[in-house]
């Protein structure tokens, strides 16, 4: 995915002028972006602060590293159940000894 030229605070401090009242193609034309440009960084970042952005990224690394977490513990789950049905072949069909 291509960076963006810019950061997410500058795009807060973009939104908020065109809350403040300046039109939509005056702050195209001034920052280099096309108007419908806006109107996507509107709708992910709208009505945002910094410190919700900065939340934001936060909570998007918690949830990346609690995904592999629960990756890695299912595949060790997974290895173990097969180590298990090697040995023990009717522990998988639900007999018992």
């Amino acid at each position: 995915m291509r960076k963006s030229r810019f950061t997410e605070t500058q795009i807060v401090a973009i939104l908020k002028d065109q809350d403040a009242g300046v039109p939509t193609a005056e702050l195209a034309r001034r920052h280099g972006v096309h108007p419908n440009m806006l109107r996507t960084w509107r709708a992910k970042y709208g009505g945002m602060e910094s410190s919700d952005i900065a939340r934001l990224k936060q909570l998007e690394e918690d949830n990346l590293r609690l995904r592999r977490i629960v990756t890695d513990l299912t595949l060790d789950l997974d290895a173990v159940k097969n180590v298990l049905a090697k040995n023990y072949p009717g522990a998988r069909n639900g007999k018992t000894r």
